[in-house]
C-alpha cells in the first residue's frame, strides 16, 4: 500500500547495483547555541496546564535537551528515537509515565529556523506552551537570548534514494537534493476554508522580497545583545526567510476536528486566541487569517519541526500529502536508520 500511494511521484527506475541504504552525512560549516536565557509562560494547547520556560544555551554535540525542573533528574533528549507519541502534537520521553514533553514541534521548528542546534529547555510542566499557535513568538525568544557560536556541529542526513512514510492516501517522502526543501499538501474536502492547499519552503532559498505579516508578527534584531550580531553573519537570509513565510503560520483545526479532540481529553487549552478555527463555510477567528494558505504554511512549520529531530535538515526534497505527525516522525526514523524505500513497522509511533 506504500508503494502505491506513491506512484504519482514517478520514481524512476534504479539501473545497476542498487547504492548502500546508508545515507552519506555532511558537517554544516557553522552551529549555534544560544548566548544567554530568555523566558516565557503559557498554557499547554492540550493539557490546558500553566506552564513556564526558560531557554538558554546548549553543551556542545548536546542538542536539544528539555530538562523537566517539576520532576528533578529528568532530562529529555530531542530525537527521532526518544518520540513517544504522535496524536495531534510530538511528544518525546515519558513512555506514558508523565515524564515526557509534548507539543515540542513550534519550538523546535524556531530553533530550527534559528540556525540553533544545542539548546537546554527547562520547563515545569508536561506541555510547552501553544501561545498563539505559531513559531513566531519562540523566534522572537530566540532572538531576545542572542546567538553563540558553538564548537560541535551537526551532521545532516544526505539519503542516496527516496525514502518514505504513508498510510491510506496520505505520505510523505524524502528525495535525495543538494538542499532541504519541504513541499506540503492538505485536503480538507468540505471544509471550504481550506480547502485544497500547497506550500513550498527552500530553506536555504533567497531573501524574502518583502514582508508578509505586520510588525507585531517579525520582530526586528533590536535589544538582542552583542551575540545578537552573529544572527546578521548566520545566513541571515535563511533566517529572515523563516520569520517572514513560515513561522508566523498558526496551527489550525475544523470544529468537526475540535469537538473530537475534547471528547478525547485534548485541545483544553485551544482558543481562538491560539488556533486558527474553521466550520464549513468561513474561518470564526476575528482577526482573519495572516496568509491566504496559513494552513499549507502551518503544517509545513511542523514538517520543519519533527524533521529537526534529526538536528539537521536532511539533504532532500521532503514532499507530503495529507501527512500527520506520525508519517513525519516515522520518515526521521527511518532516514535515521539509512533505510531506503518505506519505513518500516517500528518506525511508526
Amino acid at each position: 500500500r506504500s508503494r502505491d500511494a506513491l506512484q504519482l511521484l514517478h520514481f524512476p527506475r534504479m539501473r545497476g547495483p542498487r547504492p548502500s541504504a546508508a545515507p552519506r552525512r555532511c558537517r554544516r560549516r557553522h552551529a549555534f547555541t544560544l548566548a544567554g536565557t530568555a523566558d516565557v509562560s503559557g498554557v499547554g494547547l492540550h493539557s490546558g496546564r500553566f506552564v513556564r520556560v526558560r531557554l538558554g544555551p546548549g553543551f556542545p554535540g548536546g542538542g536539544v535537551t528539555f530538562v523537566r525542573t517539576d520532576l528533578p533528574g529528568t532530562r529529555v533528549r530531542a530525537s527521532p528515537a526518544d518520540v513517544s507519541g504522535t496524536e495531534l502534537s510530538t511528544e518525546l520521553g515519558g513512555g506514558g509515565g508523565g515524564g515526557g514533553v509534548r507539543t515540542v514541534e513550534h519550538l523546535l521548528a524556531a530553533l530550527c529556523g534559528a540556525g540553533v542546534s544545542s539548546c537546554t529547555v527547562a520547563l515545569d510542566a508536561q506541555e510547552l506552551p501553544i501561545l498563539d499557535g505559531s513559531s513566531a513568538p519562540w523566534l522572537k525568544l530566540i532572538r531576545a537570548a542572542g546567538l553563540a557560536p558553538t564548537a560541535s556541529a551537526p551532521e545532516a542526513l544526505a539519503p542516496r534514494a527516496p525514502v518514505w512514510a504513508a498510510h491510506g492516501d496520505a505520505w510523505v517522502v524524502a528525495m535525495p537534493a543538494a538542499a532541504p526543501r519541504l513541499t506540503y499538501t492538505i485536503d480538507f474536502g468540505a471544509f471550504a476554508p481550506i480547502g485544497r492547499q500547497s506550500f513550498s519552503f527552500c530553506v536555504h532559498g533567497p531573501p524574502p522580497t518583502g514582508r508578509s505579516v505586520g510588525a507585531a508578527h517579525t520582530d526586528s534584531r533590536a535589544g538582542v545583545g552583542p551575540a545578537g550580531a552573529l544572527l546578521a553573519r548566520r545566513s541571515t537570509a535563511a533566517i529572515d526567510r523563516f520569520e517572514a513565510e513560515l513561522a508566523p503560520a498558526r496551527t489550525f483545526a475544523t470544529t468537526q476536528g475540535v469537538h473530537a479532540a475534547r471528547a478525547a481529553g485534548l485541545a483544553l487549552g485551544g482558543s481562538l486566541e491560539n488556533a486558527l478555527v474553521c466550520d464549513e463555510r468561513r474561518w470564526l477567528n476575528a482577526e482573519g487569517l495572516r496568509f491566504p494558505d496559513e494552513p499549507a504554511r502551518h503544517k509545513t512549520l511542523d514538517l520543519l519541526g519533527d524533521l529537526a529531530l534529526l538536528g539537521e535538515l536532511p539533504l532532500a526534497h521532503v514532499v507530503a500529502h495529507k501527512a500527520s505527525h506520525r508519517l513525519h516522525v516515522a520518515l526521521a526514523r527511518a532516514l535515521a536508520a539509512g533505510t531506503e524505500g518505506a519505513a518500516r513497522a517500528e518506525h511508526y509511533v
